[in-house]
C-alpha cells in the first residue's frame, strides 16, 4: 500500500510525564484535576513562555469558569497576563492565541471530566518535550505582578474567519446540526444560515452538565432521528469543544471522520494525507487507488498535525472525527471541516460522496485498566504475530488511552463476524497479559 508509517512516536518512547496525557491534562474534576492543579499548570505554562500573555477559552462545563478563574490566577502568579475569552470552540483559541493559548476543556468527555489543552505561539499543540518541561516548573516559585484581561469579540473574530476561509454558498441546502450542548451551542448554526443554508439545531442548549449527554459526534442517535424525520440533506454533529465533527446522511447513515477525510482529500484534490493508526483499511485502499500518499501516526491529532506540517501537506485526521485543514488554519476545526463537507456534497448527495470507499467492518473494545504505562513487550509481540497472521487481509491494535483509564482493542476484518471473533481473541489475550 501507497503509506509511510513517519509520524509521532511510533517506534519510540515518549516522554514521560506525569500529568499530561495524548491531548493535554484531562480527567474527572476534583479527583485527577483539581483547582490546585489547573492554578499550578497556569503559574508554569506562563514561566515556561516567559510570562507572556495567555490566551484562555473554555468549554460549556459546569466546573469551567472556576478552572478557568484557577488557570488565570497561576499566570498571575508567574507575572503573566491571561486574557479570558469565556466560552470558544477550541480552534478559535488556537487562531487567537497569543504567546500560549489555552482551552478549559475535557473535549468529548462526559460533564464530570475536564482539562487543560495547550497551543504554542504558532497555534500548535505542544510536543511531549514541551509538556514534561512545563511539568518540570508546577513547583517553581512565582514572582507575581501579573493580571487578568477579559474580551468579549473572540467567538465574532473566530467566527468570520471560518466563514470567509471555509464557506460557500449554501443555499438551499437543509442542515441539521449538533452543537453536543458545547461551546457551539449558539454559534455553528448561526454560520450556516448566513451562508444560505436551512438550518435546524439540537444541543443547542447548554446548562453545564449537559454537554455530551446523549448527543454530539459521541452519540448521533438524535441527530440520526432528526435527519430522517424531517427530511434534510444532511446532520453534523460537534463534540463539547468544537475540534471534532463527524455527520449523518440524508438516509440517516453515520459517516466517521475517515470517510470525511477521503471525501475532502477527493475534493480538494490534494496528493498527501495524514491519518492514524485506527483509520480503516478500506482509506487506505482508496486513497492507493487515487494516487494519493498516505502517511500514518500514533493516535492523537497532534501527531496527525506534526505529520502534515513535515509533509507538507494540507489535510489529515482521525476516525473520531478530528479533521484538519492547514489552508488558513491551524488545527483540527469541526465547523471549518463541516463547512468543506457541504461544498464537497453540493450537487450530488453525501450517502453517493460516501460511497466511493469502502469501510471494512471493525470491532472495538476498551478493557478497565489501572495505571498510565507502556503495554508490556510479550503482549506487542503477540499481536505482532497475529498481524503477520492476517497478512493484510484484517488486522488489530491495541493501545492505552491517553485520555480514560481504559486500554483500547481494535479488529478489522472483510466481515464483521470475523472482525468480531478476532476481537475477541485478542481482548482475551489483553486480559491474560495485564492480569
Amino acid at each position: 500500500m501507497h503509506t509511510d508509517v513517519v509520524a509521532g512516536s511510533l517506534g519510540s518512547r515518549p516522554v514521560a510525564r506525569e500529568y499530561f496525557g495524548t491531548d493535554g491534562v484531562r480527567g474527572v474534576v476534583g479527583d485527577f484535576v483539581t483547582v490546585d492543579l489547573v492554578e499550578r499548570l497556569g503559574k508554569a505554562s506562563a514561566l515556561w513562555s516567559g510570562g507572556g500573555r495567555v490566551f484562555v477559552g473554555r468549554d460549556t462545563r459546569g466546573s469551567g469558569e472556576e478552572l478557568e478563574e484557577a488557570f488565570a490566577r497561576g499566570v498571575v502568579s508567574a507575572g503573566g497576563v491571561a486574557v479570558l475569552a469565556g466560552v470558544v470552540p477550541t480552534p478559535a483559541v488556537a487562531l487567537l492565541r497569543l504567546d500560549l493559548g489555552v482551552v478549559i476543556s475535557a473535549s468529548h468527555n462526559p460533564p464530570e471530566y475536564n482539562g487543560v489543552k495547550f497551543f504554542d505561539r504558532t497555534g500548535r499543540k505542544l510536543t511531549d518535550a514541551a509538556e514534561a518541561e512545563i511539568e518540570a516548573l508546577l513547583d517553581a516559585p512565582a514572582p507575581g505582578g501579573g493580571e487578568i484581561n477579559r474580551v468579549g469579540i473572540a467567538a465574532d473574530s473566530y467566527l468570520q474567519h471560518v466563514r470567509e476561509r471555509f464557506g460557500s454558498d449554501l443555499t438551499g441546502l437543509r442542515i441539521a446540526v449538533d452543537c453536543a450542548n458545547g461551546a457551539y451551542a449558539g454559534l455553528a448554526p448561526g454560520a450556516f444560515e448566513e451562508l444560505g443554508a436551512e438550518v435546524q439545531a439540537i444541543g443547542n442548549h447548554p446548562n453545564g452538565s449537559n454537554i455530551n449527554v446523549g448527543c454530539g459526534a459521541t452519540d448521533l442517535a438524535a441527530l440520526q432521528e432528526l435527519v430522517v424525520s424531517g427530511g434534510f440533506d444532511l446532520g453534523v454533529a460537534f463534540d463539547g469543544d468544537g475540534d471534532r465533527m463527524l455527520a449523518v446522511d440524508e438516509l440517516g447513515q453515520t459517516l466517521d471522520g475517515d470517510q470525511i477525510v477521503a471525501i475532502l482529500a477527493l475534493h480538494l484534490g490534494v496528493d498527501v494525507v495524514a491519518v492514524t493508526t485506527m483509520t480503516n483499511l478500506g482509506f487506505h485502499k482508496l486513497m492507493e487507488e487515487r494516487g494519493i500518499r498516505v502517511v500514518t501516526t500514533d493516535v492523537g491529532d497532534r501527531h496527525v498535525l506534526e505529520a502534515l506540517y513535515r509533509e507538507h501537506g494540507i489535510l489529515g485526521g482521525e476516525q473520531s472525527g478530528h479533521v484538519i485543514c492547514l489552508s488558513d488554519h491551524v488545527t483540527g476545526d469541526g465547523l471549518a471541516s463541516a463547512l468543506l463537507l457541504c461544498a464537497a456534497v453540493r450537487g450530488g448527495t453525501l450517502s453517493e460522496a460516501a460511497a466511493v470507499m469502502e469501510r471494512y467492518p471493525q470491532v472495538k473494545l476498551n478493557l478497565p485498566r489501572t495505571g498510565r504505562g507502556a503495554l508490556p513487550q510479550t503482549l506487542l509481540d503477540r499481536l505482532e504475530e497475529v498481524n503477520a497472521e492476517l497478512n493484510g487481509g484484517g488486522r488489530v491494535l491495541v493501545r492505552p488511552s491517553g485520555t480514560e483509564p481504559v486500554v483500547r482493542v481494535l479488529a478489522e476484518a472483510e466481515t464483521e463476524a470475523e472482525a468480531e471473533a478476532l476481537c475477541a481473541r485478542i481482548a482475551a489475550l489483553v486480559r491474560q497479559e495485564l492480569g
